[in-house]
């Protein structure tokens, strides 16, 4: 095997993994996963806004 047949079998490995994780990533097992993963941030702001307001009642 020379160099050429290694290049060309490396880049059909990686687009076949390329494809997968796309696949991965838009199938609809996933997207229960990402939503929540997305809306974290949302989770944290009103435990935040209510030790803000207990702390300055004091």
């Amino acid at each position: 095997m020379d160099y050429g047949m290694i290049g060309s079998i490396f880049t059909v490995l990686v687009f076949v993994f390329f494809i997968g994780i796309v696949a991965w990533a838009y199938s609809k097992k996933s997207k229960k996963g990402f939503d929540e993963a997305a809306n974290l941030v949302f989770d944290d702001e009103p435990t935040q806004a209510t030790k803000q307001n207990n702390g300055s009642h004091r």
